[in-house]
């Protein structure tokens, strides 16, 4: 590989933050082991997984296109390479093309169902950066895209969309919902400014935190009640569940209303270690209740 594509691919990487596909990744895998009635295939488990990662990076091309005006403006994302100009608009574009077709033909692969319904996952993660200009609540469209990952994996794996998907989709969502609603405190005071919405926005940085707080709430009980569809006591499940809400309260207690100096912290490290336990968690269970 020469040095010069090298280094276009790690523009590319940090424009489209692929690294925080671990969010999302483990929770796919979690839903397969929990949505499964018996082994996937090997190609089965690559398509679903294929299909996330496609349509993560759709989402994530499309919101750098469409909030191109403002980051170019953001003190914060103006150094960031679509916003200062090192990728240019006709790559994004690219991209999206690119990743988009590659999503729709990994649903095709899957079955009909799952074609069927990709056109819904691509129409939010269009709205969702625009949605900032319309309503004070965009984290809960985001919130939306990822409610809909649990139930893409029903509807891959068994053609269906069973109560297991549904209370995987709750948590996911407000789980997410939440953490965009921290992410976006750092943009509060140039969102007021450029006519921006959003919960910071509309409640102030004391309201957007206790939203938050509810929402993981939420999360929190929406795993438990998952423990509730097990054949099984999922002891296992229940002890890494009391381990997930510790990260989930010492997410919340780095920040603070008057000191948002650890928001990365929060947001990136802790969130990830919350999706990458919740999967270990699952894996164990399964394999020790066979």
């Amino acid at each position: 590989m020469s040095k010069g594509l090298a280094q276009r691919l790690r523009l590319y990487s940090e424009l489209l933050k692929l690294e925080h596909t671990i969010f999302a990744l483990p929770f796919v895998l979690s839903s397969i082991l929990l949505l499964m009635k018996e082994l996937p295939s090997p190609k089965k488990i690559l398509l679903i997984v294929l299909s996330a990662v496609f349509a993560r990076t759709l989402g994530m091309a499309l919101n750098r296109l469409l909030d191109l005006p403002y980051d170019a403006q953001n003190p914060r994302t103006k150094v960031w390479p679509h916003a200062s100009g090192l990728v240019k608009k006709p790559e994004l574009i690219a991209i999206i093309v690119l990743s988009g077709s590659l999503f729709v033909l990994t649903c095709a692969l899957i079955n009909r169902l799952a074609l069927m319904l990709s056109p819904i996952v691509i129409l939010l993660l269009i709205f969702y950066p625009l949605a900032k200009r319309l309503t004070y609540f965009p984290h809960f469209v985001l919130g939306l895209v990822y409610f809909l990952i649990p139930l893409g994996v029903d509807v891959a794996l068994n053609e269906r969309i069973s109560t297991v998907a549904l209370l995987l989709g709750l948590a996911m969502s407000t789980w997410v919902s939440g953490f965009d609603i921290l992410y976006s405190l750092q943009d509060y005071e140039f969102d007021k400014k450029v006519g921006l919405k959003s919960i910071p926005v509309r409640f102030g940085i004391v309201g957007a935190i206790r939203f938050a707080r509810i929402l993981h709430f939420l999360t929190f009980l929406s795993l438990l009640l998952l423990a509730g569809t097990f054949e099984k006591t999922p002891y296992i499940y229940l002890v890494g569940l009391l381990f997930l809400s510790m990260f989930l309260i010492y997410e919340h207690r780095l920040i603070k209303p008057h000191d948002l100096s650890k928001l990365n912290k929060a947001f990136f490290t802790v969130n990830g270690w919350i999706s990458v336990l919740f999967f270990f968690v699952v894996l164990l269970e399964k394999l020790l209740n066979q």
